[in-house]
Order: C-alpha cells, then sequence, then structure tokens
C-alpha cells in the first residue's frame, strides 16, 4: 500500500489550454496521475440540451495529446472526468473520437475504459414510483412527464466507477458527468488512501490553479497522505498559500466547511491550512462522514426558439426615460405582432439593460446609478423560429424608431454593432432537474465499457 499518491490536475477544465512546460515540471516530480476535469454546469442549460461540446475539438485535442503522451510515457493513467463539458452521450463520444484520433497519429496502445453517465428515462421512472428521487433545496418533486420532457439526464458519478475502471487495468478513464473532486478522489482511494483526504485533494485539484495566485489555467500537483493533503502548482511563476487554498475550499459550496458528496460529506470545520514552503500548502484534520448514497441528476428540456439584437444608446433624453420608453416599446411590439397573428401566448420578448442593470436584474441595489450610455440586448424566445425571427425584428424596429418627449433626432435611437443586426440563435434550453437519486449501488447507473486502443 502507498504511503503517499501523487497526482496532478492539468487546469480548470479540459479545452483551456495549460503551459506544456508545467505540465513537464509535474511528470518529473513523480506522478502516480494526471487529468482534467471535461466539464460543468457553469455554461448553462445549452451543452446538456443539445449535445454540443462547450470548448472546441481543436482545444480539447490540444489538451489530450498533451496528456496522452505524458501519461503513456510515464506509463501511468490518464483521467478526464464530465467529458466535452456535460458529461452526455454525445460529449463523451466527442472525447473517444479525439481519442482514438490521437492514438492513431501518435501510434499509441494502452487499454481504455468508457464510462458513461447519461440515464435511461425507464430506469428513472421506476426509480420515482420507488420513492428513490428526491428534490433539492427549493426544486419541486419530480414528476413523469417531466422527464418524458427532458431532453438529456445525466448522472454526477461519484469516484466508484473510476476506480472499478482502475481495478479492470484502464489506463486511459474517459467519463461522463461526475463529481468534479471524483477522478482524483476514485485514484488516491484506489492507491488506499483514506476518503477524507482523497476527496480534499480531488477539491483542490478539481479547478487547476484555481487554488494557487495568480489565478489561471495551470497544472496544480496535489499529495494525498494517509492525515494529510499537499498542494503547489507546477509553474514556479505561481505559488499557493493558506489563503489561496481556503478560497478553493469554498469554491461552489453552500456551506464554507461541510462538503456533500455521493455518499458523504467532507467535514472541513477541523482543518489546519499551513505553509511548508513559500509555494506549497499541506491541509490536515478532515473527516470524511458517510450519508446514504446519492446520485446528484441534471436535466434540460427544450424551451424554445431564440433570436436577439443588441443595440446602444447614448441619448440623454432616452436614457432618462427608459422605463417609459420601454413599455412604449413593448406594447407598440405587442401590437405588430397580433398584426401577424402572433398572439403573446407564442413569444416571451426579454430586455436586458448593460449599464443599468443587466447583470443583476431585478436583485441591483443601485437603482438609481445611470451610464452616460447603455447597452439593449433584446431576446425573443418563441415555440417556432420563425415567430423568433419575426418578433426581433419588430422589436428592433420598435427601439430604432418609437419617438419620446423631447425627442431631438428624428432618426434612428439606436447604434448597432453588427449587421446583421438580427441573429438566430436557434433551440434553447432549460435546466428542469435538480433532484438526487438513490441507487441500488454507487455503479448501478453507469455502465463501463473497455476497449484496447
Amino acid at each position: 500500500m502507498a504511503t503517499e499518491v501523487r497526482m496532478l490536475s492539468a487546469s480548470g477544465l479540459l479545452g483551456y489550454s495549460f503551459p506544456e512546460k508545467s505540465l513537464r515540471l509535474g511528470l518529473a516530480r513523480g506522478l502516480d496521475m494526471v487529468g482534467v476535469d471535461g466539464g460543468s454546469s457553469d455554461p448553462g442549460p445549452h451543452y446538456l440540451g443539445s449535445g454540443k461540446r462547450v470548448n472546441s475539438k481543436m482545444a480539447m485535442k490540444r489538451d489530450m495529446v498533451l496528456l496522452l503522451k505524458g501519461a503513456v510515457a510515464h506509463k501511468i493513467p490518464m483521467i478526464v472526468g464530465s467529458c466535452g463539458g456535460a458529461g452526455g452521450e454525445p460529449h463523451l463520444q466527442a472525447c473517444v473520437e479525439i481519442l482514438h484520433e490521437i492514438a492513431r497519429e501518435e501510434d499509441f496502445h494502452f487499454k481504455m475504459a468508457v464510462i458513461h453517465s447519461e440515464l435511461d428515462k425507464g430506469w428513472l421512472k421506476q426509480r420515482l414510483a420507488a420513492g428513490k428521487i428526491h428534490p433539492l433545496g427549493h426544486a419541486v418533486p419530480l414528476t413523469e412527464p417531466v422527464i418524458d420532457r427532458t431532453e438529456r439526464i445525466v448522472g454526477m458519478m461519484g469516484p466508484e466507477p473510476y476506480m472499478k475502471a482502475l481495478d479492470g487495468g484502464a489506463q486511459v478513464i474517459l467519463a461522463g458527468r461526475s463529481t468534479d473532486p471524483a477522478p482524483w478522489a476514485a485514484l488516491a482511494m484506489h492507491h488506499g488512501m483514506p476518503p477524507a483526504p482523497s476527496w480534499y485533494a480531488g477539491k483542490m485539484l478539481e479547478c487547476g490553479t484555481g487554488a494557487a495566485v495568480p489565478k489561471g489555467h495551470d497544472c496544480l500537483l496535489a499529495t494525498v497522505a494517509r492525515d494529510y493533503v499537499e498542494v503547489e502548482p507546477a509553474n514556479p511563476e505561481r505559488r499557493c498559500t493558506p489563503l489561496s487554498v481556503a478560497i478553493q475550499a469554498l469554491h461552489e459550496n453552500a456551506s464554507p466547511t461541510m462538503h456533500e458528496e455521493p455518499g458523504g460529506i467532507l467535514d472541513s470545520t477541523d482543518c489546519r491550512i499551513e505553509a511548508v514552503s513559500d509555494r506549497a500548502v499541506r491541509i490536515s484534520g478532515m473527516q470524511w462522514r458517510p450519508q446514504p448514497y446519492t446520485i446528484k441528476l441534471e436535466g434540460a428540456e427544450f424551451a424554445g426558439y431564440s433570436a436577439i439584437t443588441f443595440a446602444g444608446t447614448r441619448d440623454p433624453g432616452l436614457i432618462g426615460r427608459l422605463d417609459s420608453f420601454l413599455a412604449t416599446v413593448r406594447e407598440a411590439v405587442a401590437t405588430k405582432a397580433a398584426a401577424l397573428s402572433v398572439s403573446p401566448e407564442q413569444y416571451q420578448l426579454v430586455i436586458r439593460l448593460y449599464g443599468v442593470n443587466g447583470v443583476m436584474g431585478e436583485w441591483e441595489p443601485q437603482r438609481d446609478a445611470r451610464s452616460h450610455e447603455i447597452g439593449i440586448l433584446a431576446e425573443v424566445v418563441a415555440k417556432a423560429q420563425e415567430i423568433a425571427n419575426a418578433v426581433i425584428a419588430l422589436a428592433r424596429v420598435t427601439l430604432l424608431h418609437t419617438d419620446f418627449p423631447g425627442r431631438v433626432c428624428k432618426e434612428g435611437n439606436m447604434a448597432f454593432p453588427f449587421s446583421p443586426s438580427d441573429i438566430e440563435r436557434g433551440p434553447v434550453y432549460r435546466f428542469s432537474l435538480r433532484h438526487v437519486v438513490e441507487p441500488d449501488n454507487p455503479l448501478q447507473a453507469f455502465p463501463i465499457e473497455y476497449e484496447s486502443v
């Protein structure tokens, strides 16, 4: 049994790039694994619903080439979690295809495991009927119609499928959606490390040098022992400090000390975070508290067809009466749409004002702040693309030519940066599941395929 396990995270996300020098320096430290998180729900529901990748094939292949070369040369595993962005079957297969290309081009030979995370709707309905699916937070209880209309549903796997693939002799593991720390937690526990430091190391590694300063997309090293974790950036231009590590421990978590994961809670209440050099930090005192095993579900359903237009104004008269001006615009758009036999139930017009409350919306606390210029982003989401295109054209021309008291310019009110000014976005999606499912065991929902590449 190993006394220490040393792992490297290449960056915050596959395709975000990282310095090749950093990987080379990390590999020279005697690694047990190289890996990278491949996805996130941060970019929104479109990628899960549409099956499209978050990052380009060109960018993902560049990162995978470097990682695979390092793994093959040093005879260590390479693991990518949440492949392709959202971790559904199209995203996973896109990464499998890239890896096949690299293997052919470089004449590499290895055993690969592909772990699937897109869930069968029939199985989900069975779990729902058995009372094994529960809402998270303020989500409403799940129903079969929601399952039916959801385009794609994935489960966020824990470390167990990765561990099984490692036990099966896989050197390369490509996995669908998983919790971000799971690949690294799996490798550490595979080598006999306890769950608490293994999970904590995964929490540090999931964002690359998110635990270092200056922040950026770069390689982070973590050494896991039975009672501590040490983290250090591979790049000598960066360093970990107790503060940077403590901040990363807060990342994407409702509690500063309790991190909920499949099968338990990582409790960092009694952690000690201490500098061991000017670039490395040791963390000790973490605890793992087992809980009933659940898998978080993510799903995206079709919301409609979208079209947008973007313009700006710096007319002080218009900016001084924006609310009344936009109310007039909305009323005029509805009247013009009705003339096309388009009812209000067939579309939604959303207007975002950058320079007023475009970021915070109704939560914006600075209600009286006004810029000398305002960016106006108008979007129409409709039941058909033709309707979205027609209504956004009406909104654009109405914004451009609607009169208002004191108007001096008798031509256009707006400056449009693009031609064509109307942009067809196509199908758009919304998240439809925020729930957890209780499986019979941690491997049940995640079949593994092995392949000799």
